[in-house]
C-alpha cells in the first residue's frame, strides 16, 4: 500500500500519533469515543448567553470561548480555549474542538475532529471529519460522509483500494489545507498538508499529496442576448 501524504504535526494527547500516520480516520472511532467519554458531565469555563441551547450530556467548553447566541451544541462535546461558535452553527454530539478552531454561521458539524486553529467559518457541512491544525473551510464547503448506496466507504489507490471499514466517513484534511468556495469532497478524501484546492472542486475520493494545488478547469462561453 502507498504511504500517506504528511498530514498532521502535532495531535492531542487523547490521540496516538501513529495511528493517524496510518490510519488517520480510525481517530473517530474509540479513540474519539474513549476522549469523550472521559469528560465530566459538565465542565463549561464561560458564560453562556440565554439564547445558546445545550442539550446531551458531557460537555466541556474552555475558557475564552464564545458562543454566540442560537448555536446549538450537543454532548458530548469538548471545545477548547478561545473556540469561536457563531450564530445558527450546529454541533452536533461527538465533535472534538481543539482551541481557537471555528464553526462559522449556519455551519454544522457531526461526529469531527477540528484540530488547533482549523475553521469552519461560513456555511459549511462537516461529517466524519478531520481537519488539520489551521486549515481552512471556504465558504460553501461540504464535506460529504455518506455514498448513496449505504456501502463501506473505500479509499482509490493507484494500486487498488483501502478499505476503511466504516459507512460513515467524510475527509481527512491535514494540517494548513485551504479549499475554495462551494467545494465538495465526496466521502473518502485523504488530503495532504498544505494543499490549496480551486473554488468549486468536486474533489473524488482518494489521497491527494501534500503542498500541492488541485484546479479547477472550466469553459465559459459568453453570448450576446437576441
Amino acid at each position: 500500500m502507498s504511504s500517506l501524504p504528511q498530514l498532521f504535526a502535532r495531535l492531542p494527547d487523547v490521540f496516538d500519533p501513529a495511528q493517524a500516520a496510518e490510519r488517520p480516520w480510525e481517530l473517530l472511532g474509540e479513540p474519539l469515543e474513549s476522549a469523550l467519554a472521559a469528560l465530566p458531565s459538565s465542565r463549561i469555563e464561560i458564560g453562556l448567553d440565554p439564547g445558546v441551547h445545550l442539550a446531551g450530556d458531557r460537555i466541556v467548553i474552555g475558557r475564552g470561548s464564545r458562543i454566540h447566541p442560537t448555536a446549538v451544541i450537543e454532548g458530548p462535546v469538548f471545545i477548547g480555549r478561545e473556540v469561536t461558535v457563531r450564530a445558527g452553527a450546529y454541533v452536533r454530539g461527538g465533535c472534538w474542538l481543539e482551541d481557537e478552531a471555528i464553526v462559522g454561521a449556519n455551519t454544522e458539524v457531526k461526529h469531527s475532529i477540528l484540530l488547533h486553529g482549523a475553521r469552519a467559518p461560513h456555511l459549511a457541512y462537516v461529517g466524519d471529519s478531520i481537519l488539520g491544525a489551521n486549515c481552512n473551510l471556504g465558504a460553501g464547503t461540504v464535506l460529504s460522509n455518506f455514498r448513496h448506496d449505504g456501502r463501506e466507504i473505500v479509499v482509490p489507490l493507484a494500486e487498488g483500494t483501502l478499505a476503511t471499514g466504516s459507512r460513515k466517513l467524510g475527509a481527512v484534511l491535514g494540517d494548513d489545507v485551504l479549499t475554495g468556495c462551494n467545494s465538495v469532497l465526496h466521502p473518502g478524501c485523504i488530503v495532504g498538508a498544505g494543499t490549496r484546492l480551486y473554488p468549486g472542486v468536486q474533489l473524488r475520493p482518494g489521497v491527494y499529496p501534500a503542498r500541492a494545488i488541485v484546479k479547477l478547469k472550466q469553459q465559459v462561453e459568453v453570448v450576446e442576448q437576441q
